[in-house]
């Protein structure tokens, strides 16, 4: 179900709607604590990555694109066959991707739980089963795709911290799962908030996830 392009011909001239939906999301960006345990920031400059999964790569992609120490960030897909990520077969849901974003960045400036603390309190809702706001399906699952063993146990003991702090008031749905492939998705949803910052998805869903980055994390906020 492709849902993110309803709102392009349903409501495109629904402008106060779309006021009224960015107050609301706006308001659901959730304060947590920093994580119990994390990898200590490293003392020479270097790259990692890592690759999340937060429904609607947009605005994940969007939302890492502002935190410093992070280089780069590509929308794709991961947790499928790499025979099959396009964007046309992901969208059925039967292909076993999420949409994700690999996140290029420095361990010397922002650490691993540090990316995953702007990850479940700004990007996305984890508790949100199989879909994240207007979106629906595996395809827009909460996923942390671990890439090695000290990302497999931050992002376990980041889970189960939470839980145990009930900081969401619901349990935690989020995949923790090891990295098998990335596959960038197509041009034309790289960079997609900056080439189409009016678009009324865009207004709705993702400008609030930037703008509560800017005003939970402002030491760790870069304009693009």
């Amino acid at each position: 179900m492709i849902c993110k392009y309803f709102f392009l011909s349903a409501f495109i001239f629904l402008i106060g709607l779309a006021i009224s939906a960015c107050s609301s999301v706006t308001a659901s960006a959730t304060s947590i604590p920093d994580p119990d345990i994390d990898a200590p920031l490293a003392k020479v400059k270097g790259e990692e990555t890592a690759v999340l999964a937060g429904g609607c790569f947009w605005g994940v992609e969007a939302v890492f694109e502002h935190v410093k120490g992070v280089s780069d960030v590509k929308s794709g897909y991961s947790g499928g066959s790499t025979a099959t990520a396009q964007y046309e077969k992901v969208s059925t849901g039967e292909t076993g991707h999420a949409e994700s974003v690999k996140i290029t960045y420095d361990p010397a400036q922002i650490s691993y739980g540090q990316l995953l603390k702007i990850f479940f309190s700004v990007a996305h809702d984890p508790t949100e089963l199989n879909r994240q706001g207007p979106d629906t399906g595996t395809q827009y699952r909460s996923a942390i795709f671990y890439a090695n063993d000290e990302q497999k146990r931050i992002a376990r003991a980041y889970v189960d911290q939470l839980n145990r702090a009930q900081v969401f008031g619901r349990p935690i749905v989020t995949q923790v799962e090891a990295l098998k492939s990335f596959s960038e998705a197509e041009a034309y949803h790289q960079n997609y908030l900056t080439n189409h910052p009016d678009e009324p998805y865009i207004v709705i869903n993702d400008m609030p996830k930037v703008e509560n980055l800017k005003k939970q994390f402002p030491a760790l906020y870069k304009t693009k």
